[in-house]
């Protein structure tokens, strides 16, 4: 009798694939970064560990053996969400894996802006000797989250360290032990109107689409920093450049953008008051050993007969 799949296309160490056998022993294990290695177990993979664009052409074809994938990242909106609910394949996600080294980058820009640290590293560059103040300081100032999950959580916790006053904005409103006031949905205008530094942590739905534009940004102090390292769509680009160039706002640290990689020719690249990062703020030395403790999490529980509940993708909200 020929043994169930599990395809995963990323590279994985040998102790992280016995790892998988010992949960998973009944299992052949497939793995491997390249494409020759596992393209043609695809169809018959009961379980895969990441996603790629070629699977699609696999995995949705009649007789396709697929019950599940474990995403290696946090996002799932390049995903092909609709062709997953309709073929019954559970979705689950790496959410989680990146809450220290995100937190870390978003407390990165807001210490830059605040102590001018940007502009400090484009004189040096020029041997430039000079000034750049008046300076600010983190410490009693207002952070608004924008996404309160994981990375929100624990970046909440560090802005309780410097006495930030800590607002944050998710669905349910559910109050979070190191957030000073929780909102809804309807509580994003107070938040935007009320912070020094607006964070974004969401993921890119429908509804998120966009959700950044001139009217928000005109809610915001004219001192206030915007920092997106959620998904670059949930603002409108030309709206924050307009923002960035008339005052309307003081600067942005951006990880994500609407278009990656960010063109040459983007006017965000020669903005004084703009930091940017390639997208990888969720990148650490430690990140497998996290995806892995995901995926193992929910591998029990699928060789146990239970549905995988960790990170599990509701189709409904897109994440």
């Amino acid at each position: 009798m020929t043994m169930p799949k599990i395809v995963c296309v990323h590279s994985l160490s040998a102790e992280h694939v016995e790892q998988i056998k010992r949960v998973a022993p009944d299992y052949e294990v497939i793995c491997g970064k390249d494409k020759a290695i596992w393209q043609e177990h695809l169809k018959d993979a009961e379980i895969m560990a990441g996603w790629n664009a070629a699977a699609k052409e696999e995995v949705f074809q009649p007789g396709s053996k697929l019950r599940w994938v474990q995403n290696w990242g946090a996002g799932v909106d390049r995903l092909p969400l609709e062709a997953f609910k309709e073929h019954g394949i559970a979705l689950t996600t790496a959410s989680g894996v990146h809450a220290y080294s995100i937190s870390e980058t978003i407390f990165a820009m807001m210490l830059s802006f605040s102590r001018k640290l940007h502009l400090s590293i484009r004189h040096q560059l020029n041997r430039k000797w000079q000034d750049v103040s008046p300076y600010g300081e983190l410490h009693e100032k207002t952070i608004g989250i924008i996404g309160v999950g994981a990375i929100g959580e624990e970046t909440a916790r560090l802005a309780q360290a410097f006495r930030m006053k800590v607002l944050g904005v998710r669905r349910s409103g559910e109050p979070s032990q190191y957030v000073d006031r929780m909102y809804d949905n309807n509580g994003l205008d107070t938040v935007l109107a009320e912070s020094d530094f607006v964070v974004v942590t969401l993921p890119l739905t429908s509804e998120t689409r966009h959700l950044f534009g001139k009217r928000e940004f005109g809610l915001m102090k004219p001192n206030a920093i915007f920092i997106n390292i959620g998904r670059g769509g949930t603002t409108d680009t030309e709206a924050l450049l307009e923002a960035l160039r008339n005052g309307t706002i003081a600067g942005a640290g951006l990880d994500v953008f609407e278009q990656e990689p960010l063109p040459e020719t983007s006017p965000l690249w020669s903005q004084d008051n703009v930091i940017i990062t390639p997208h990888n703020s969720g990148s650490t030395d430690r990140y497998e050993e996290r995806a892995m403790e995901i995926f193992l999490h929910n591998l029990k529980e699928y060789t146990a007969g239970s549905a995988p509940s960790l990170n599990r993708v509701d189709f409904s909200k897109q994440y």
